[in-house]
């Protein structure tokens, strides 16, 4: 691959999902795009490339992207976050919520879904204090065939080693062959869907809580004040953001605020100026009356 050619890929990505590759990273791009060159019946990086350059094969350049993205992921990663959604964040939105009895949850770079269902494992232990409350979740990707594996729920041995403990495992998995399955009850809390984070994503509507984590490492400055911003727009005023650990708001927006010395936890920060509406608070859906015998 030439020099040109990665500059080009290099700009593609930039451009189709925030990722910022270092002219160090030639050796990385090579490795992953060499099977879909051959995939896509391209004999070399240099055939492939000039495919991407005429353009008009959305599936290529889709196909390009889900290559070069990131996908690691593990249960409870990091471990704080989720003692912050159970001490912290949950009680807050029970508080708060307690007319409305809805509560929107968005994982957004869900990658192969073991995020979204920590945090249902997390909400299946507070059954008793969520009872008859419509708890929301919306898992997203920017690539597909993670997505699909998520919504599948199947993981290797490996895979629910890395974070899960025994006890969650024989609760909520069952062995298929060498695979263990999530349990139906707990795939069927969260939905997904495909996503690019570089979209306008105002469509979702409202969210009481976004876990927005180890996906903003990947951009440039530029990008993650765009990301940001659009996140605090579609954040609830009493909401709360979570990020990755080595990730922050701080020089990049005054949207957030750190909730107290909570590293990775943020909430809206109201006194900050904005040029469009207040963010609200997630209410309860109008009463419907009967109205001559109507149902």
């Amino acid at each position: 691959m030439t020099p040109l050619d990665y500059d080009f890929l290099r700009q593609c990505l930039k451009q189709r999902s925030g990722l910022v590759l270092t002219a160090d990273k030639q050796y990385l791009v090579e490795s992953r795009l060499l099977p879909v060159a051959r995939k896509a019946g391209h004999g070399s990086l240099g055939e492939l490339v000039e495919a991407l350059r005429r353009g008009g094969d959305a599936a290529l350049t889709a196909a390009v992207v889900e290559a070069m993205a990131t996908n690691e992921s593990f249960f409870f990663r990091d471990k704080i976050p989720f003692d912050h959604f159970r001490s912290i964040v949950m009680p807050a939105l029970l508080a708060a919520r307690r007319t409305a009895r809805r509560i929107r949850i968005w994982c957004a770079a869900a990658s192969t879904g073991q995020e979204p269902y920590s945090l249902a494992m997390c909400l299946n232990d507070m059954a008793h204090d969520i009872a008859g409350w419509r708890i929301e979740m919306l898992a997203t990707d920017l690539c597909g065939d993670v997505l699909e594996k998520a919504r599948l729920g199947l993981y290797s041995q490996f895979e629910v080693q890395r974070g899960l403990p025994i006890q969650l495992l024989i609760k909520h998995f069952t062995q298929v062959g060498e695979l263990w399955q999530i349990a139906p009850d707990l795939r069927a809390m969260v939905k997904f869907r495909q996503l690019n984070l570089l979209a306008d994503f105002s469509q979702l509507g409202i969210f009481d809580l976004i876990f927005c984590r180890n996906v903003l490492i990947y951009f440039d400055r530029e990008t993650k004040i765009g990301v940001l911003d659009r996140l605090s727009r579609i954040i609830a005023a009493d909401g709360f953001l979570v990020l990755g650990a080595a990730e922050t708001v701080v020089g990049l927006t005054d949207s957030f605020k750190v909730v107290g010395d909570r590293h990775g936890l943020y909430a809206p920060n109201l006194r900050s100026p904005k040029p469009w509406a207040p963010r609200p608070v997630n209410k309860p859906a109008p009463r419907l009356v009967a109205v001559n015998g109507g149902r």
